[in-house]
């Protein structure tokens, strides 16, 4: 077998144009729990989960504990980034009351899941993924382990586990989600049933946003604003980006990254175009540009950080809503594995 060259028809990016589309619609979506998150993710990734929820799509957010591994040796602080996250998570506007937000670990059905799957693609073919190259290669683990190099087939067990038939996904993501559906496809045909759907991706419209040094937003990079920092965090992280000497400030990402990044910055922050920014600012230099920022930033986040903190203050709040969310997400996975046997002929079937 060969896995198919195509990429994943991908769904509309802006599903904002029509309030409709969503509704009914199952998303898989999630993090690993490595760090705390950033305004790379919020801009990224968490603005649009909020806004799927409330368009009427049925949200699956998965805490991706075991995922960890992948990379590193050791899971860091596994239970507090898990249950920071679902802090971030909640602060920006997810409803745990529709959305079922759950951790790897806590669903062996799911994890299940990845026994037949495996068997669906050849070893051939995961070397060929070009993200499976890309995560060896930045891994922190001194060779490459099992889990690393099956990690495609697991993302496509927390897809299909709950029959998602639409998943947010950066372009880089795309042949991750190709393993999935196709997993989809050759288990459809191989066992004769028709029980998974084939997912589609829904490519961000967000651009990517560079960090305080100009290249990308990243918890390892030591370049990012994590949604948990103070406002005079906040300051200090943007008095310390990289711009460059010249007064005017204009907006060329490719000539001026560092200035370009921050005025990108404030813009999403303020719903404007970094150019109206950069006109604004003027001959203004660096200095009126990092306050700008600092000032849009800091206005933007303010209600986020002060539900974080409510939040951040009842961990057991935390850990019913990653309970609840575990209790719904074992009755999808129980049902569809119960299905998975039942077409393979299994004796768990009878």
């Amino acid at each position: 077998m060969t896995i198919t060259t195509t990429r994943p028809e991908p769904a509309s990016a802006d599903l904002g144009t029509d309030p409709q589309e969503p509704a009914g619609r199952r998303v898989l979506t999630g993090d690993r729990p490595t760090g705390p998150l950033h305004l790379g993710h919020y801009f990224g990734t968490l603005r649009n989960r909020v806004r799927l929820q409330r368009q009427g799509a049925e949200l699956f957010v998965v805490v991706a504990d075991y995922q960890v591994i992948t990379d590193r040796d050791i899971a860091d602080r596994l239970a507090e980034h898990s249950e920071n996250l679902v802090i971030d998570y909640l602060a920006t506007g997810l409803d745990p009351e529709s959305a079922t937000i759950f951790a790897h670990s806590a669903v062996p059905a799911l994890n299940q899941l990845l026994l037949p799957f495996l068997s669906l693609v050849s070893v051939a073919e995961l070397g060929r993924n070009p993200t499976v190259k890309d995560e060896i290669a930045h891994s922190r683990q001194s060779s490459v382990s099992g889990l690393m190099f099956t990690y495609p087939v697991h993302q496509a067990a927390d897809i299909l586990f709950c029959k998602a038939d639409l998943v947010p996904v950066g372009q880089d993501q795309l042949p991750h989600l190709e393993v999935a559906r196709t997993v989809a496809r050759r288990f459809n045909e191989r066992y004769g049933a028709g029980i998974f759907p084939r997912p589609r991706a829904l490519l961000s419209e967000a651009p990517l946003l560079p960090g305080t040094d100009g290249g990308k937003m990243s918890k390892s990079r030591g370049n990012a604003i994590a949604l948990a920092a103070d406002e005079d965090e906040t300051a200090r992280l943007v008095r310390g980006a990289r711009t460059d000497a010249e007064r005017r400030i204009s907006y060329d990402p490719a000539g001026r990254p560092g200035v370009a990044g921050l005025l990108q910055l404030a813009a999403l922050c303020q719903d404007r175009t970094p150019g109206q920014l950069a006109e604004e600012i003027g001959n203004g230099g660096a200095a009126a540009l990092k306050r700008t920022v600092t000032e849009a930033v800091n206005e933007h986040l303010r209600p986020i950080r002060a539900r974080r903190a409510e939040l951040a203050a009842d961990r057991a709040h935390i850990r019913q809503v990653l309970r609840t969310g575990a209790e719904r997400a074992n009755a999808v996975a129980d049902a569809t594995l119960a299905e998975v046997r039942a077409a393979m002929g299994a004796v768990g079937s009878a």
